[in-house]
Order: C-alpha cells, then structure tokens, then sequence
C-alpha cells in the first residue's frame, strides 16, 4: 500500500520520537465523548451550568475510553456523594501509578532517604500536580473549568502537552460534590436563562460549614477535607496543589500568586521561593497569550500567615501552595473600570479595558494558568521532587538539634536589649544571648500525657495531626524525660519529620507582626484568624522537650481510637464521673434520652482516691444507667467510680432539654459548625427560623434557645437583615426559612420566653440580642457616638482573631470541667461590665494575655466579664461573649455552651 507523502512523514516523525510519544498518540485513534456530546452544549456557553451528577458521569465516560485516566474514588461527602479524583498522564505512567506515587512519597516524607538516593529518586519519578475545583460552590467557573481541564488533557496532542503527559501526573479533584449540585441546580431551575441566578439559595452549599469548608484543613473535621488530606499528605503527596477560586479584585480578570505579606515563620523558605517561580511562570503565560487583567500581592489581601485553607497548609507540608481568584458568571458580566487599574504596576503588569465578560473567557483564562503550572511542572520535574525532599530533610535535621526561629516578638526584644542603637545595628553578642536564648529553642518534642483530665480531647488533636500526614508515636511503657515521668500510653509528636513546619504551627503560639498600614495608621485586615494554636484551642496539656530524649515508643499506624476509661469502686449507689472531658456530655444526653437521672454536684467530690472539681456528675444506679456507663468507659474514655451512698451536698438536677438552634435564608456557618457540635456530642435540637420566633409561644417547643455570632447585622437593633428573595421566587419547601430577627417582631417574643422560664444562649456577636433584651451588661470595648453605640477604632482596639487568657470561675455551671485558666478564640468580639445582679463565669485577667496572634489595645479587657449568666423573669439569658465555638476548633471552651444548654433548664436540690 503506497502512502501520500503526508502520511509517510508523519510515520517518520512518530518512529524517531521513540516509543514514549507512540503510547501518547494511541488516544488519537480512540473516540474520546466530547463536552458538547455528553452535555449537549460546550463547557462555559452562557447561561448553563453542568451538575456534578452529570460531572460524574462524564468522568466514568471518559476513565472507559482513555488510556491517559484513571478514576479513584477518594470517599464520601457529607450527603453521600462519592467523591473522585481523576488520575491523568501519559499511558506508561498510568501504568506504573503505585511505583511513581510511592517516589513521591519517600521523598516527601524524606526518612531514610539521604541526597544521593535522593537525586535519584527525583530523576527518575515524576512531578506530581493537583488542581482542583468547586470547593466554594457558588465560584463557579473552577468546577466547569474542572470538566474541560479533564478532557482537555485526555485528548491534547500537541507536544507541549505530550511532554507534559510524559513527566507530570495530575490530580483533577471535584472538592465539594454536594455544593456543586446544590448551585447547579439552583440556577438552571428557571426556564428563563436571564433570571438564572443563585443569589437566592436557601442553604449552605456546604451542609454544615459553607465557606468554611476552606478554614477546615488542619482540624479536617468535614468528611470531604479528610477525604483531601489523606490524597494530599498520606497517600499521593504532590508537588504542586493548585486551589481554584474566585472573585477577582474589581477591575481584573484575575488575582494569582505571589501573595503579600506577612510569611509565616514556621514553614521553609523554599516553599515560599518555590511559590514565586510558579508564580512567574503564570503571569508570563497570560501575558504571552494576550490574556491581561492578573494581579498579584497587594492587589488583594490574600497572605500566606494562615495554616486553615487547602492552598496555605500545603506550605506547612513542604509543597507549593497556588491560590488563583478569577471573574466570571453563566450570566454575562461586566470588568469594571477601576481607574487606578488602568495603570500598569508590579502588581498588575498588564491591565484590562472595562468590557463584556463572557463565562467562557474565564475557562480559557483557568485553562491556560493549569497549562502553565503544568509546563513549569514538566520542565522542573526533577527540581520538584528534590526539593520537597530537601525541605523534609531540613526539618528533620531542625527537629534534631538547637534551633531557633525568630518572631516578631524576638525582634522586639533584640531592639529593646540594643537600646539606643535600636533600628541601626546592634552588638552582635546580642543575637547568640536574645537571639539564641536557650529557653527559648525549638522543642525537639511535645509529649502529651495520657494521664490529663480530658484525653478523649487530646487524642482528637492527635487524629487531627495524623489526618494531615504528622507521624505520631505513642509510648509502650511509662518514660521519665528531664526528670518528670509519663505513664504508658502517652503520646510523643516528634520534630524530626518532614511535616515539622505544621507540628510547631499546631503546638506553638503564631507571633503576628504588628501590621500598620502605614507608620501610626490604622492595622492592615489580616486574611483570617492571626492566632489559631489548636492544641491551644484545644485545651490540650502537653510539654515541650527542648533536649535530646530516649523513649520507648511506637509509631501510631493510623487514627487513635480513643482508648478504654477505667470503671472502678464496687459501690451500688450509683456512678460518679468527672465534668473535665467534653466526652462526658455524650454520656449525659444518653442518660437524659433514655430517662435516667443525671446530676451535676457542686462541691468538690472524693472519689477514686481524688478530689474531683464542681460539676462532676453523679448517676444514680440503674439497669439502664449501669449499660450506659460501661458503654461510655469503654467508647468514650470516660472514668467513673462506682460509689456506695449518693455524695453529699447539693446538686443540680439535669433534664431532657428542647433546644432551638437559630438560623436564617440562606444558612449561619456559625450556626452549621454549632449544629455539627451538637449532633457530634448528641444534643437534641431543633433549626429555628425567624418566622417561628416571630409568632411566639415559644416556651411551648423550646427550652433554650441558641444565637450563634453572625447571625446579626452589627447594628442590631437598628439595622437591616441580609437581602433575601420574595417567598413566590423559591420553592415552598424553603418559605418557612425567610424572615430577619428584628426588634419589632422577633425581640418581645424572646424576652416573653426568658420570663417564662426560657433560657437564651448568645455567643460571640450576638450579645448584641441579649443587649437587646435588657440584659445587665454593657460592652467596655465601645464608645457612644451621636447617641448611637459604635466599636472603638481600630487603632485603639484591634483583635482580628487571636486566643486570650480566660480566668474562670469553677464553681459557676457553666464553667464546670473548665481548667483554672484556658485559651478562648476572640474575634473583634465584646467583653463586658456586669451590673443588677448577673453572675460572671469568666472574666479576661489583668494584665490581659495574648496567648497567640496579634492584638492592639488587648488592655482594654483588663479584667472584664466574659461568661456572663443574667436573670431574666423567671428564666436567664447566658452570655458567652467569645467565639467558644470558632469552626469547631475550641473544644477547651465549647463546654461553656454545653453547660449553658442544660443548666439554664435545671434544677437545684
């Protein structure tokens, strides 16, 4: 058979290309399902939207008839999704997928792996990338992008491409199956493409965190970011995670690394000098393609200070971190003009005329910033994966000698020790006796005792660790370290390991710098929470270990269950059990549901041979009780002490409590990670929604009622709700949820159910409510301006998120379980002066501590009230002025809101 000579040289070409480009061209012959085939329109036409079961199918199609794919199922979201990830590179390393993951492993975890095997490992394994989307529901362009990224680089011939395939597998992942349904399909209900909007949705598109699901990562107590971490941090361990979102700043297209300041002081520069190389390589492929409008650091607030996203953690795991924030809509929209971004500048080298903006136009942008990433992938194949290596090696070696990290703080004193040479240069004997002070060096270690009041709680913070890829070992028999002896069965999180950046992000306190926008100006608004120290928050007990140690130890091969409490005594009276592990409200509404009696007593209590606090519980003995007992020593970790005569002194008598969990149109992500904390600890309760309050009689459903913080606008009463849709615009199903908590309606119907016996719950920003119901309090950290209440300035008080010392007072209930002292997460919240009687459970101490992140003007809660419980009639209204929730993180402080849930109901006998 002769061929044309077209054919002859396209022959030609694929012989001397060798075998490699052959495999790659095989999908040629195959028949690959385009968009338009399966959905019966391209990806990103206006006005259309494909939904994840579409998405889905889709994927099946494609893993059947692409040598380049495989399909993994990762787990399962919230509601029951299955969530994927798409595996795609050449055939040949498809084929070989356990061998290069298994490279990248070593070299992330860097173990054993010294830099001549290294530079092996690296020359012969292959970059690894993630790029994902959808995780924010309603930024829609990253999941349609999602879809023609996968297809794109299934079918992609080209020899860019062709040699991206060959040295770079990639990860697709849909990160939010349910969110991406719940839009979808809220936009495409209306048969008018022009009224297609999903402004109006009646829910979060997360089912309990929304927006939140990004502030999720080192707590990873959603299913959907456990089912990411295990790909990212124990199984895949990528190079590059690429996180896509939006919106961009007004007058851009699109808003790329570099970030601004300020760096966090914990991961390796070379996360940081990794990122900028990225970085690069984007802003110049949109400019070569003739695609303007990217900015890039001071063009929006983003930073890399926070360790909760899914981009910012991955610096904390030695791995190139990539946030990209892009315009677009189904529904055509406009680029604003935004005069100061027609100016080109470093940060915004190319900008963009105002025009029409079509929703496709921002698949192409996202299509060409993955093909950026992923050429810079391919050609730094080899850099990728020694460098993850060489910042493992570097932590491990950190981790096993003196080290020091300079803060913010240590700069301050250096200045402070120079004196009058401060700001010049200082007597470099200063920085080995400030700078190297030896109290103040890296642990090599924290060891958590097994021995602490709550170590249900503290094995949570481990299993928050190992979800995140952080060894963990545990102690075969007891140990003595620095002349202090730890029993059997205590954990050790060591240094010397890959992931050290995020063990000391986890254990020590984050030292903000001091932020001003200009020189005596007001702070710059940090990106989220400036302190976060979840062991902290966490309430966790636990020791550092600055100089080398021997232990007995074993390494945890996967999540701890939490281990077996102890059942001791032989009396028949009944049970007593300490308040201190947050675990023992889950034996408490057990209790309560199956009718048995439960008590608080609120004098310390004798009993197993130790002094428990206020507050411990007391069960009296029955068939029932006895099987619930056992079950929560053995499950839970619970100690109980079987006792003989009911303790003397008086107690507080628990009842089966009816709580109502506010919420509003549209979903309170305060509100959700409530709601998720109370199903975890098995509280019953009811969502509530305006119109309910609204029409009163509330006493007749409800026992409590719970106001969590952003459920307010900030000038309750004064100010409006959010906007919501007119009742005929939504299905039926949702009308019930309409309606704003407003001083009318809403505020007389609340205060006749405290009167009635009703106990109301504020936290946080809510105290505005209970203010509101005549409350006894007034907040120390406003002022009164032209009659109206205001916040101070910023410039006198500023606490964007940060942890502060918290006294409590053990004998009030709702302190009970709570340590002397504890961390509690402030967030721009109040703090209060008591008057009429109202009792105060907590209060900030005098000098106020910050015990992480960044404050200005934290004397101002200098001995105020925190925890305040104010009589109402016949009922009372608990103030809880912090966060005590804050995204599920505070266990040390959530009992505060347990206890307020059952004490307000009880009874004293």
């Amino acid at each position: 058979m002769r061929l044309n000579p077209a054919a002859a040289l396209a022959a030609l070409v694929l012989a001397l290309c060798g075998p490699a480009a052959q495999a790659q061209t095989q999908t040629q012959t195959q028949t690959i399902t385009t968009p338009e085939q399966a959905f019966g329109h391209a990806v990103g036409d206006d006005y259309r939207l494909i939904n994840y079961q579409q998405f889905e199918r889709y994927l099946h199609t494609l893993a059947g008839q692409s040598d380049r794919m495989k399909l993994l199922e990762i787990g399962r979201s919230t509601e029951g999704r299955t969530q994927y990830v798409a595996v795609v590179s050449s055939p040949a390393n498809i084929a070989r997928l356990d061998h290069y993951r298994d490279i990248a492993r070593r070299l992330a975890k860097a173990e054993g792996v010294d830099e001549a095997q290294a530079r092996a490992l690296a020359a012969e394994g292959k970059a690894v990338v993630w790029i994902d989307g959808g995780l924010h529901a309603t930024e829609t362009v990253p999941p349609q992008a999602l879809i023609a990224a996968v297809y794109e680089w299934v079918t992609a011939q080209d020899p860019e491409a062709l040699r991206v395939l060959d040295d770079v597998i990639i990860l697709f992942a849909p990160l939010n199956p349910d969110g991406w349904d719940l839009v979808s399909d809220w936009y495409m209900r209306n048969p008018d493409p022009e009224k297609r909007e999903f402004a109006s949705l009646p829910r979060l598109y997360q089912a309990y965190v929304g927006h939140d699901n990004n502030r999720d990562y080192y707590l990873s107590a959603m299913t959907e970011t456990t089912n990411v971490n295990r790909m990212l941090f124990r199984e895949w361990f990528p190079q590059i995670v690429y996180n896509h979102h939006q919106t961009a700043p007004a007058g851009t297209v699109v808003f790329m690394p570099p970030f601004r300041d300020p760096f966090n002081y914990n991961y390796d520069p070379m996360a940081m000098t990794g990122l900028s190389e990225v970085a690069a390589a984007m802003h110049n492929r949109l400019i070569q393609e003739g695609k303007p409008g990217a900015t890039m650091r001071s063009g929006a607030s983003y930073s890399t200070w926070n360790n909760g996203m899914e981009r910012s953690i991955t610096y904390f795991h030695n791995a190139i971190g990539l946030l990209t924030e892009i315009t677009g809509h189904p529904t055509p929209s406009r680029i604003a003009l935004v005069p100061d971004n027609q100016l080109p500048r470093n940060d915004l080298p190319a900008p963009i005329a105002p025009q029409t903006w079509r929703f496709r136009q921002s698949i192409d942008y996202s299509l060409s910033i993955n093909r950026a990433v992923l050429d810079y992938a391919s050609r730094n194949r080899d850099r990728l994966l020694f460098n993850i290596w060489r910042m493992g090696a570097n932590a491990i070696a950190k981790g096993e000698t003196d080290t020091w990290r300079v803060t913010p703080s240590r700069i301050e004193a250096l200045e402070t020790a120079a004196g009058e040479r401060s700001g010049r240069t200082a007597d470099p004997a200063l920085y080995d006796t400030v700078l190297r002070d030896p109290a103040r060096r890296d642990p090599r270690a924290y060891v958590i005792p097994a021995d602490q009041a709550d170590l249900p709680t503290a094995v949570a913070f481990l299993n928050s660790l190992i979800k995140t890829g952080v060894d963990v070992d545990r102690a075969t028999r007891a140990f003595t370290i620095a002349g202090k002896t730890y029993p059997a069965g205590s954990y050790v999180v060591c240094t010397n390991q890959a992931y050290r950046p995020h063990v000391l992000d986890m254990f020590e306190p984050q030292d903000h710098p001091h932020d001003l926008q200009y020189p005596g100006g007001p702070p710059a608004l940090p990106y989220d929470a400036t302190g976060y120290t979840l062991a902290l928050q966490m309430g966790v007990r636990f020791d550092r270990i600055l100089d080398a140690y021997a232990a007995p130890l074993e390494r945890v091969p996967d999540l701890i269950a939490t281990p077996p409490g102890r059942l001791s005594g032989r009396g028949q009276a009944g049970f007593v059990v300490d308040h201190a592990p947050v675990n023992g409200f889950i034996l408490t509404n057990r209790l309560l549901k199956a009718g048995q009696p439960v008590f608080w007593l609120r004098q310390p209590t004798r009993a197993g041979g130790r002094t428990l606090d206020p507050g411990a519980l007391w069960i009296p003995a029955s068939d029932a009780s006895r099987v619930l007992v056992d079950q929560a020593v053995s499950d839970l970790g619970l100690n109980a002490e079987a006792v003989a005569a009911r303790p003397a002194g008086e107690a507080i008598a628990l009842k089966p409590i009816r709580v109502g969990l506010v919420d509003r149109y549209g979903g309170s992500m305060s509100a959700g990670w409530t709601r998720w904390l109370l199903e975890q600890f098995e509280f019953p309760f009811e969502v509530v929604y305006p119109q309910r309050l609204d029409a009163g009689d509330l006493k007749r459903d409800f026992d409590v009622l719970v106001f969590a913080p952003d459920l307010l606008p900030s000038d309750f009463p004064n100010g409006n709700g959010r906007r919501q849709p007119a009742p005929d615009a939504i299905p039926e199903a949702y009308r019930a949820w309409l309606g704003d908590i407003t001083a009318e309606r809403t505020l007389p119907q609340i205060a006749a159910f405290a009167r009635a016996g009703g106990t109301v719950v504020t936290a946080g920003s809510a105290h505005r409510l209970a203010m509101a119901l005549g409350a006894p309090i007034d907040d120390v950290l406003s002022t009164t301006i032209d009659g109206r209440t205001r916040p101070l300035p910023s410039t006198d008080l500023f606490i964007p998120g940060a942890l502060l010392a918290l006294d409590v007072d053990r004998t009030h209930p709702v302190a009970f379980g709570a340590p002397e002292r504890l961390d509690v997460f402030f967030d721009e919240n109040a703090a209060f002066r008591v008057r009429d009687g109202a009792q105060v459970a907590g209060r900030y101490p005098s000098p106020t501590v910050v015990a992480s992140g960044w404050a200005i003007g934290p004397e101002k809660l200098a001995g105020a009230a925190a925890l305040v419980d104010a009589p109402m009639g016949q009922g009372r209204v608990i103030v809880l002025g912090p966060d005590v929730v804050n995204r599920a993180q505070a266990r040390a402080s959530v009992r505060f809101l347990f206890n307020a849930l059952l004490y307000g109901p009880a009874t004293v006998r």
